[in-house]
């Protein structure tokens, strides 16, 4: 007795026609002989644009990244193109990372848009995602592809598309694009390339993105302060390598030591259990070269390069992994208190984040007399702002996963510019008798002391997306009062765009575009998200607290009483 559904199995026998090649057709027929799971999560669905594009497991069927699904994307982008943009040359420019088999799915994707008549740059080695949605404006392209699945496991691979402003793809091509491409058969993709249209780049390319990074990453830091910083870095296996040491070469600092171990790239990451800079366990090697060294600060990048994790000395010299919104916050801070020195600062100057990311964003852009937006989780968001605002200028921006954007030569997170803007701030504090710790706590006694923390739950497979689908609509539906003891006051869903008030039980519209985030705050200032996410199967609850500081001796005290507040609201959600 088979244990697949009938639809299963004959989804899967479409994938034993003649169109498909013949070790697709060998896999697909093991997978239905075997009669396994595997089979069932292979073509129970077809694979999905999320917040990041498409990312998944590698391996045959609709649901999984392979040359015929990424084939299928990069054919329903080439007919949109036609009829977007007619009559003129389209140009594509394609960049891939560290992971397996990418650089051979990159030139799949570079033979069908060639097939259909696009122009096609690629580059002939790794490079950071940052890089392409900065060939994407350099070169003057339609659109961008980058082969990437970021910090996920090994087995992981995606497909992440920008537009022509160097952004990820956002309503409405979207709609757009997903709709052409659930139109298609899997027999009308021409794999068929034009090499005549095939132009590989390489320096041209990386000399620019990394003259940009240095221009706009720099802040006039004395050459004696740059020397004084004592660097530790790791690409993780990743692509930054190809890029951040001359990156910081070129910005003037010299004393830099990379982790050797972690230097070559390697999608099968062996010294990391994941290459997440948001993990500690991830920095372990770079920390303790850092203590080898007596480093002031550690920094580590992901996959492709645009998010970063950063390590520096509190203020009992013991390195510690700051969390993304710390990161972002001192950052933010930084760029506009330098906007302000050069006179650049004004009431058209503009701060960023996302709607999980700590509330102290808004507070230190607004003390400065800048204006702050607010949007839903992933950089592409903040890059359609930038579009959408082109008489207002954007200072940075970031989000408490570890992404920051400074300035916009680039349309998405840039570890590479963001690891130079680090040592800038570390170099500057250095030279005044400070650690960047130390000032990261002046800004607590200043503007409020917030604490955060992010939940991930894993829910794979099947199984995995009904839970978590069942988790939001518990919350929706059976919503807490109370958490911690302190009133809900305010609950914001963002998937029917309305915000309730639970004290004068009135209601509001949400401006931002629909999506499954439902966020309760409390009379204190707690603030408690729930969101599936749309490129992992995993569930993410963020929390905020927060509480006065009022000097940066108590700051250990204060935060630890915020750590067990923390403690307790995760029990009370059930998380912990």
């Amino acid at each position: 007795m088979s244990h697949n559904k009938p639809e299963i199995i004959s989804k899967a026998k479409l994938w034993l026609a003649e169109n498909f090649d013949k070790d697709t057709q060998n896999s697909v027929s093991k997978l239905i002989e075997s009669d396994s799971t595997d089979l069932e999560e292979s073509f129970y669905k077809d694979a999905e644009f999320g917040t990041g594009g498409m990312r998944g497991v590698m391996g045959v069927g609709t649901n999984r990244i392979n040359k015929y699904t990424l084939g299928k994307n990069s054919q329903g982008i080439s007919n949109i193109l036609k009829s977007e943009f007619p009559g003129e040359q389209h140009k594509v420019v394609i960049a891939y990372d560290c992971r397996n088999n990418s650089k051979e799915l990159a030139q799949v994707v570079a033979d069908v848009f060639s097939a259909n008549g696009v122009k096609v740059f690629i580059f002939s080695e790794l490079r950071p995602t940052p890089e392409l949605s900065f060939a994407v404006k350099y070169l003057n392209c339609h659109c961008g592809i980058v082969l990437t699945a970021s910090h996920n496991p090994p087995e992981y691979n995606g497909y992440k598309v920008y537009w022509q402003d160097g952004g990820q793809l956002v309503p409405p091509q979207d709609k757009l694009i997903i709709d052409e491409i659930s139109k298609l058969d899997f027999s009308e993709i021409n794999f068929e390339a034009n090499n005549d249209l095939i132009e590989e780049i390489d320096t041209k390319v990386d000399t620019a993105f990394i003259a940009s990074s240095v221009k706009n990453g720099s802040f006039d830091t004395a050459q004696e302060a740059k020397d004084n910083l004592k660097i530790v870095f790791t690409s993780l296996h990743g692509t930054s390598i190809t890029i951040v040491p001359e990156v910081l070469k070129k910005a003037g600092y010299k004393n830099v030591a990379i982790v050797k171990e972690q230097e070559k790239p390697d999608g099968n990451f062996p010294t990391v259990k994941s290459p997440n800079p948001e993990e500690p366990e991830a920095l372990k090697m770079a920390l303790e070269l850092a203590d080898i060294t007596d480093a002031d600060i550690v920094i580590g990048t992901d996959p492709d390069s645009d998010r970063l994790g950063v390590a520096v000395r509190d203020l009992n010299n013991k390195l510690v992994l700051l969390n993304g919104n710390q990161t972002m916050l001192i950052m933010t801070w930084f760029l506009l208190e330098q906007w302000k020195k050069e006179g650049k600062l004004n009431t058209d100057s503009f701060i960023a984040s996302t709607i999980v990311s700590t509330p102290m964003m808004k507070i230190v852009a607004e003390d400065f007399g800048a204006q702050y937006f607010e949007v839903l989780t992933g950089f592409k968001w903040i890059a359609k702002l930038i579009k959408d605002h082109p008489s207002l200028d954007f200072v940075g921006g970031g989000e408490e996963s570890f992404g920051f954007m400074v300035g916009d030569f680039v349309r998405d997170k840039d570890a590479a510019t963001a690891t130079l803007l680090a040592c800038e701030i570390a170099a500057q504090m250095k030279s005044r008798g400070i650690s960047l710790y130390e000032k990261l706590l002046e800004l607590y006694t200043e503007f409020g002391l917030y604490r955060e923390e992010l939940i991930s739950l894993v829910k794979k497979g099947i199984t995995g997306e009904q839970e978590i689908k069942q988790t939001m609509i518990n919350l929706r539906e059976n919503p807490l009062s109370e958490i911690d003891g302190e009133k809900i006051v305010l609950i914001e869903d963002y998937q029917s765009s309305i915000a309730k008030n639970r004290q004068d039980h009135t209601e509001h519209a949400l401006d931002i575009p629909k999506s499954n985030v439902l966020i309760y705050y409390t009379e204190q200032g707690t603030k408690i998200a729930a969101r599936p996410s749309g490129t992992e199967p995993k569930i993410k609850f963020y929390i905020s607290v927060n509480t006065e500081l009022d000097t940066v001796a108590n700051f250990d005290e204060i935060y630890n009483q915020l750590g067990e507040k923390i403690t307790r609201i995760k029990s009370d959600l059930q998380v912990d």
